[in-house]
């Protein structure tokens, strides 16, 4: 004899919400001025400003996203300002 089926739902599965493709610029604090552009053939990202023409480019990997190029652009922007503060 086999088991009865129970009744009850599986849990609902958890959609991932988008994440953004379009920042503010760090230059000239635009807000939604900033593109990032993912080029998988040569594994570059882009990150470039539309108003100020501001831009940064890194190496990137197959799980790089949009978010991740523009995070290393402010890490580095912030790296640069604390190394002039120190020398200054």
């Amino acid at each position: 004899m086999g088991k009865r089926k129970s009744r009850a739902k599986p849990p609902p599965k958890k959609r991932m919400d988008k994440l953004d493709t379009v920042f503010s610029c760090p230059f000239c604090n635009h807000g939604t001025s900033v593109e990032c552009r993912i080029d998988m053939k040569n594994l570059i990202g882009e990150a470039i400003c539309g108003i100020c023409q501001e831009s940064f480019s890194t190496s990137i990997t197959a799980l790089t996203e949009a978010i991740d190029i523009y995070s290393e652009w402010i890490d580095e922007c912030e790296r640069v300002n604390t190394l002039e503060e120190e020398a200054a």
